[in-house]
């Protein structure tokens, strides 16, 4: 019974989601108390769920606010506007290009093993140039969650991580042989990127045959938004202003200094650098707010979702009984079925639910059979790790869409066909190498 008020809470969630009917935080908020009660909780058990699914989100919820704020300053301030008009330059208003190189941008990006940088690194520099380019935000951030997650296959980063610690092995030594599955899905995905690239420049040219939208031009801004867009930029400390970004960024990636605090320096320095008068400030600070408040109050609805399912049990329970209630022929072949749906899974479990429920349970009901402990590993790995940012339970992918200013359920109607059938390649691909067996 658990499982299914736990799976009827989720669904309800994402048909939600993806219809738009209501605001997720609403959604995020509203249905999982009624799920909990017809679990048969009360109000004082729900809000203690609730307190520690806010207590895990917290420190993301601080670095999301102060790194839209930073990076909107950045933004304002023209730091971007060289790299853009590089990269306009080199690829000469090609899309494909564009895409292409996007795939390469955010694997650089991911080496630290965090979504949220990468996230943080890539969209806000990447996003004014798919805007100039007429190219869907939509597709930046699934070539850049795409490519985050194939990256995210390295010993620091939380997949392998945990499947370490549930396998009790060392996660280096689980880590060689994906080194070759990253190489090969990399090139893959750029593959991937040229055909979704021409497949947005048809798109691109059919809207203006159509006389939608004028094509990319420099005097494509009205001339009274152009004078605010200049009067904001701030060329004199563009050096300076690099400085700052490139040390904000390369302490995010070092990783010894919480995300949080660092963002919050870079934005107590960049702001009265740039904009000396109080009331530009107040100014530069209402400008971003609304969307840093509303995605930060989203990511918040978020974290009481996870804490009140991880709390009441529920994702435990649709782990376990997942794995009880299939046949028993197609029970030695588990750790294939499950890495084959394992984007699907993403929308269903979270991280945690996946790898500390889901996993020891094939792990042990497959080595009944033979097969080893690290290959249900290594298929549960592959075949999930590819939709991580199209789950909505991906703090990061929140943050995401906040900065790009996009929804979920858009995201995964544009994204999720594309990443499972990418993942079930990759899988096939990884089988085909003998990483994993059956």
């Amino acid at each position: 019974m658990l499982s299914i008020i736990g799976l009827l809470t989720i669904f309800i969630i994402v048909a939600l989601l993806i219809s738009g009917r209501i605001t997720p935080i609403v959604g995020l908020v509203i249905v999982p108390i009624f799920g909990a009660f017809f679990a048969g909780y009360n109000f004082k058990e729900i809000g203690e769920f609730f307190g520690s699914g806010i207590d895990s989100v917290t420190s993301v919820v601080i670095m999301f606010i102060f790194a839209i704020l930073f990076f909107g300053i950045m933004q304002d301030a023209g730091v971007f506007d060289p790299l853009i008009n590089t990269m306009i330059f080199i690829s000469r208003g090609n899309v494909i290009a564009v895409s292409m190189a996007t795939v390469v941008i955010a694997a650089i990006a991911q080496l630290d093993g965090s979504g949220a940088s990468t996230f943080l690194i890539t969209i806000p520099a990447l996003l004014p140039l798919y805007k100039r380019l007429k190219m869907s935000p939509y597709l930046l951030l699934l070539l850049v969650g795409t490519s985050a997650s194939i990256v995210n296959m390295v010993p620091w980063g939380g997949p392998l991580g945990r499947a370490a610690a549930v396998l009790g092995v060392d996660v280096t030594e689980l880590w060689r042989p994906l080194i070759k599955i990253q190489v090969i899905g990399l090139l893959l995905l750029v593959a991937v990127a040229f055909v979704l690239g021409m497949r947005e420049n048809r798109r691109i040219a059919k809207r203006l045959a159509n006389g939608a939208e004028e094509d990319f031009t420099e005097d494509d801004v009205e001339e009274e938004s152009l004078q605010t867009v200049n009067s904001l930029q701030r060329p004199k400390m563009l050096g300076l202003n690099v400085i700052i970004a490139v040390t904000v960024i390369g302490l995010l990636v070092w990783g010894k200094v919480p995300a949080g605090f660092i963002f919050m320096i870079g934005f107590s320095i960049a702001l009265p650098l740039n904009y000396r008068s109080v009331t530009e400030q107040m100014e530069r600070i209402k400008a971003h707010a609304p969307n840093a408040l509303l995605m930060a109050a989203i990511i918040l609805a978020a974290g009481s979702f996870l804490g009140i399912l991880n709390g009441a049990n529920m994702l435990d329970s649709i782990a376990t009984d997942l794995v009880k209630i299939l046949p028993a022929f197609i029970v030695p072949y588990l750790h294939i079925i499950i890495g084959f749906f394992g984007v699907p899974f993403d929308l269903l479990l979270s991280t945690d639910a996946y790898y500390f429920a889901l996993l020891p349970i094939v792990e042990q009901v497959v080595s009944g059979f033979g097969v080893p402990s690290i290959s249900a590993a290594y298929a549960l790995i592959v075949g999930n790790i590819i939709g991580t940012f199209v789950s909505p339970f991906s703090p990061a992918l929140w943050l995401a869409l906040g900065l790009a200013g996009l929804e979920m359920g858009k995201h995964i109607r544009y994204s999720f066909l594309i990443m499972w059938g990418f993942s079930i390649v990759l899988f096939l691909i990884t089988m085909a190498l003998g990483v994993i067996t059956f």
